[in-house]
């Protein structure tokens, strides 16, 4: 077992890779009482077209990564497994992302147990044709609530107007016609795809002793047997730098308007990985506080204006195949927000973000990151999902004190390109 020591956040984590693939991290957290542990397949609703080598390539129907996720809580005992946490004391739960699921419990006591449970159960798929009707039926009724979510729809409207061909635009959960297509044979071929160690990976944070934490996931991997795994291909449209709309609005049961819009990545700004794509990453953040942020002149002119209200926010997703900013909330009048917008970012994009303001936002977001390393579920997932595009969070506070003013103004000019721009709206259909 590997000790990796972090003294700038005071951290010390324990890393062993099994010999079955897994790759199990542990972080010790003196003081803590809770315990919080995710398990995590590198396999999410993108992953809809790949090939293991030395195989047939393979399509399938999209929302089933997400469908499959479902599906692993139902075992073959017939035992539920959230009642089985919930008598260990301990609170489990899941979710598919477009590039990875996660399974996770916390817990105060009884992790030796909790931690048997999750391991056993996701390591033990029970898929039968009725069970697999009858859960159509389940995230049939889930799709359609999300259709009748305005914060969803005005998001989501968001991604399916940036791309054209890429699987980021296909909802998580598919479709209803989709998931009708999707079988027991279909899941057990994405699940011993997917759900091998090799493409997985265990985070442990909490009131826990490294050396028994992999002591025990050492000795339950051993009492089972997986075939070797051969490298997964996955396959990816190519996606054009233009969006795929300019413009979505759709009409719903809404008392304020919903607007968000934002910014699509050039082809050449993606396939990073590790440090330059973390630096890419935080840079664009920085730029992006800088402009709209709510400590930033923009943002209190149109507050002030009563064109936005405090849910106002923004955010930046960057993988290895997609990457956009998000922009937006509440409006009263999209129109104006919009033209406000459009006016008023090439001007400052144009003069650049001053020394003072980087200064600011750069030591913010230090100290953030700084009280974020107490949160063991933020810790977990962040920690998961930059590990499988290859970067350190705890590279997270080194990286952000050597980004310079330069990079954030070269990040900005490259990445507010309105050629990229797209909108999304809900609007009442009162």
């Amino acid at each position: 077992m590997q000790k990796i020591e972090h003294r700038q956040v005071q951290e010390s984590l324990y890393y062993e890779r099994l010999p079955n693939g897994l790759e199990v991290y542990v972080l010790p957290k003196e003081g803590f009482s809770k315990t919080y542990a995710t398990f995590t397949t590198q396999y999410g609703s993108i992953d809809n077209a790949f090939q293991v080598k030395g195989k047939e390539k393979m399509v399938v129907p999209d929302g089933i990564a997400h469908f499959l996720e479902h599906k692993m809580f139902e075992q073959e005992s017939g035992e539920d497994v959230f009642q089985t946490f919930s008598r260990q004391g301990a609170s489990a739960n899941a979710f598919t992302g477009f590039t990875r699921t996660a399974y996770l419990f916390s817990c105060t006591s009884n992790v030796e147990r909790n931690l048997e449970t999750l391991l056993d159960f996701v390591q033990s798929p029970y898929f039968t044709d009725e069970n697999v009707e009858k859960e159509k039926g389940i995230i049939g009724q889930e799709i359609r609530m999300y259709d009748d979510n305005p914060d969803w729809r005005v998001y989501f409207g968001l991604i399916e107007a940036f791309y054209q061909n890429h699987p980021v635009k296909i909802d998580i959960a598919g479709t209803i016609d989709s998931i009708t297509q999707i079988t027991k044979e279909m899941l057990y071929l994405c699940y011993h795809t997917f759900y091998h160690p090799s493409n997985m990976l265990l985070f442990v944070v909490g009131s826990v002793d490294p050396e028994k934490v992999v002591e025990q996931v050492r000795n339950n991997q051993a009492k089972k047997s997986f075939a070797e795994q051969a490298e997964i291909l996955r396959f990816v449209p190519d996606e054009p730098d233009q969006v795929g709309e300019r413009r979505k609005e759709i009409q719903l049961s809404v008392g304020i308007p919903k607007c968000m819009f934002g910014f699509k990545e050039s082809q050449q700004a993606l396939g990073k990985s590790g440090q330059s794509m973390f630096e890419q990453e935080l840079a664009t953040k920085i730029c992006l506080e800088a402009l709209l942020g709510s400590d930033s002149e923009l943002y209190q002119s149109l507050y002030n204006e009563g064109l936005i209200d405090e849910n106002f926010g923004l955010d930046y997703a960057l993988e290895k195949g997609y990457g956009h900013s998000i922009i937006g909330g509440d409006t009263s009048n999209p129109e104006k927000l919009l033209a406000r917008i459009q006016e008023e970012l090439p001007k400052r994009v144009k003069q650049g973000i001053s020394a003072t303001d980087f200064e600011r936002i750069r030591k913010k977001r230090i100290g953030s990151s700084l009280r974020m390393f107490n949160y063991l579920e933020w810790i977990a997932n962040q920690f998961t999902g930059y590990r499988f595009n290859g970067i350190d969070l705890f590279q997270m506070i080194p990286t952000l004190e050597q980004i310079t003013l330069e990079q954030v103004n070269q990040r900005m000019r490259e990445h507010i390109n309105w050629d990229r721009f797209a909108v999304s709206l809900v609007t009442s259909h009162l």
